[in-house]
């Protein structure tokens, strides 16, 4: 508690990162124009609209899909909320999801649909942490609404089937939900180009730091559909002509539609933070390009790998548990260890250890999630195998 993670060498993940973060973001983020200003109308709007827009656009160009929204709190609520479009368009009421979710994850699904939609969830594969296909097509049915994958999953493993997933999902009138860690798309093929309805994620990992909590803003993207639009109560900034030729104009996209008319009765959590996050994740996309994603999606497999490996080298350590592939999280059991005392030790001699899942995932054991990221160097992996090895024995 209270210990930040530049102050001991940290490999804590599971949906809030430890990514380099350009000067730049800070520096873009902390401009009075964009902390101060909030969105135009009769506040001094002094290019927040159009930074908003540009986010929105970068967003759509790397999830290849035609509309984005302003961000919402994180990556749950996008995802829940897409769940809840997807009931709304279909007229359905029953959802798929896997069972690979984390625990907080599971709590918000709850709150947005357990009143009126059945949630179903999937089982993984006990070996590659994979979907299990089969029990998918043993649960669709002509009642399902939508169904949600993520990729990566909870487990860290990408879930290379997804673009199945989807085709499965459609030949029963289902819309396909996936959930992707933008870090990764660099690489990996795009949700809206394997036939997505919704991509959703977290931009996090996109130029914030971790804040206790504070720096998550959840991305939900979908096709330019009129129908899908009004079912989705979330900002969307559009850019249109003004009097002047060449100028251009950017402002909200039918502002009834959204919960933030209804002010204390609106159930969406989002505005002027997680928007703030959306121009800092403009500019560290924009930073990045194409090229600078894949180096880093490159460099987070090779990174996370090795580690797995080495950790899967220490006697009575099991990693990875899966052998699906992974981009930055991985799951390691320990034979004999309890995960929380393993931890305390290695809290111990300055290491964060990896997340325990003995609460969201009881039937795994004595498993816990690991991260390793862009910030960690060889050293540091070699130095954890170290203290393990030593913890361990």
């Amino acid at each position: 508690k209270n210990t930040p993670a530049t102050e001991v060498l940290s490999f804590l993940g599971a949906g809030c990162y430890q990514h380099e973060v350009p000067a730049v973001c800070d520096e873009i983020n902390r401009r009075g124009e964009f902390v101060t200003s909030y969105a135009g109308d009769t506040y001094g709007d002094h290019g927040r609209l159009q930074a908003l827009w540009e986010f929105q656009d970068l967003m759509a160009e790397l999830v290849e899909l035609d509309v984005v929204t302003t961000p919402n709190y994180d990556w749950s609520t996008a995802a829940a909320m897409a769940l809840r479009s997807s009931v709304m368009l279909t007229g359905r009421k029953r959802v798929l999801v896997p069972a690979a979710l984390l625990l907080d994850r599971r709590l918000v699904f709850a709150d947005y649909l357990s009143h009126d939609v059945q949630v179903d969830e999937i089982p993984f594969d006990e070996a590659t942490g994979l979907l299990d296909l089969d029990a998918l097509r043993a649960a669709l049915a002509d009642d399902v609404a939508a169904v949600y994958i993520e990729y990566p999953n909870a487990l860290g493993v990408i879930d290379y089937q997804a673009p199945e997933v989807v085709k499965l999902a459609h030949e029963h009138g289902a819309l396909a939900i996936v959930g992707a860690d933008p870090t990764g798309l660099g690489l990996l093929a795009a949700p809206g180009s394997f036939g997505a309805d919704f991509a959703v994620g977290d931009i996090q990992p996109l130029g914030m730091h971790m804040s206790y909590g504070g720096g998550l803003s959840g991305y939900l993207a979908f096709h330019n559909d009129p129908a899908v639009i009004e079912s989705c109560p979330a900002f969307i900034f559009a850019k249109t002509e003004t009097l002047e030729p060449g100028q251009n104009g950017f402002g909200y996209l039918n502002f009834d539609r959204t919960h933030y008319v209804k002010r204390g009765e609106g159930s969406q959590n989002g505005g002027t933070t997680t928007a703030l996050w959306a121009i800092t994740a403009a500019a560290y996309l924009g930073l990045l390009g194409p090229q600078g994603l894949r180096e880093l999606g490159e460099g987070l497999m090779q990174r996370s790998r090795y580690a797995a490996e080495r950790l899967g080298e220490i006697p009575g350590v099991t990693g990875p548990r899966f052998s699906g592939p992974i981009l930055k999280e991985f799951v390691i059991t320990y034979d004999n260890h309890e995960v929380g005392a393993v931890d305390d030790a290695l809290r111990a001699r300055g290491i964060f250890g990896g997340k325990d899942l003995s609460v969201d995932f009881p039937t795994l054991g004595r498993s816990s999630l690991w991260a390793v990221t862009e910030v960690h160097t060889k050293d540091d992996i070699d130095r954890l195998v170290e203290v393990l090895t030593e913890v361990l024995a």
